[in-house]
């Protein structure tokens, strides 16, 4: 089990009200918004990111753009293999480059649908990345690591830092 006070949260919708009652719970927020940039600092982490932008997921791959790092991390969140199917190539390579860069080295399984929420968490998975799978990426796969800046998206679905 996983003590509450190493439970990290964050949620820039949070009320007052949720952040105290997390707080009474033993948990852990975030003081501000990383906008998904958070490092796994070397310790296994699981990130609970449904329903996210795709510019969460692609900061957070950012942060973490390492196989060492990549590693230890486990998302379950939106389908990759999803967000691939439905972007134009060009855009997931130009908008969402960590992404698109790391298919080939996770894994990720479906989380089964329910049929009363068909609509809600139809797109749910479980992704991985195992070491093995991130090693046998091209090196120059590795060697961009620009901080995503997102000026020509248009649907950026997430809320920046300060807004």
């Amino acid at each position: 089990q996983v003590p509450p006070a190493r439970c990290a949260l964050f949620d820039p919708a949070f009320s007052a009200r949720e952040a105290a009652a997390l707080r009474a719970l033993g948990l852990r927020l975030l003081p501000e918004n990383e906008e998904g940039k958070h490092g796994v600092e070397g310790s296994a982490t699981l990130f609970y990111m449904v329903h996210c932008g795709k510019a969460l997921y692609n900061n957070l791959l950012w942060r973490n753009w390492s196989p060492a790092a990549l590693s230890k991390l486990v998302i379950i969140g939106n389908s990759f293999r999803g967000i691939e199917e439905r972007l134009l190539s060009r855009i997931l390579k130009r908008d969402y480059s960590y992404i698109a860069k790391v298919l080939k080295g996770v894994e990720e399984v479906a989380l089964p649908s329910h049929p009363r929420y068909l609509d809600t968490f139809n797109d749910t998975s479980v992704h991985w990345f195992p070491l093995d799978k991130l090693q046998e990426l091209s090196p120059e796969v590795w060697d961009c690591v620009e901080e995503p800046m997102y000026q020509d998206c248009e649907d950026l679905e997430i809320i920046r830092k300060g807004e």
